[in-house]
């Protein structure tokens, strides 16, 4: 039978008064300290004003940098093992 994991990723979104949105992405599972990263949007003053949309890529690029980081922390733990260089790429 399959064995199956939980992990879980909480976002947590705002915006600081400058007008800067903001995501945090927190990976928590059992085997890490657990990963944190930041991802933001600044609205063009020439668009229009769509809350949504700057919620929508703070959070992107703070999961495509938590994404980053997991693969790094994944080459890490292969290093260890094998002792040998190990560079993964995103796909």
């Amino acid at each position: 039978m399959a064995v199956t994991k939980h992990w879980t990723v909480d976002l947590y979104i705002g915006e600081h008064e400058n007008g800067v949105t903001f995501a945090e992405a927190r990976l928590i599972t059992h085997a890490t300290d657990g990963l944190r990263a930041v991802g933001k949007a600044r609205l063009n003053p020439h668009d229009a004003n769509v809350p949504e949309v700057g919620d929508e890529i703070a959070a992107a690029r703070a999961l495509r940098v938590l994404a980053d980081d997991l693969l790094d922390v994944a080459a890490d733990d292969v290093e260890d093992l094998t002792h040998q260089p190990v560079h993964l790429e995103s796909r």
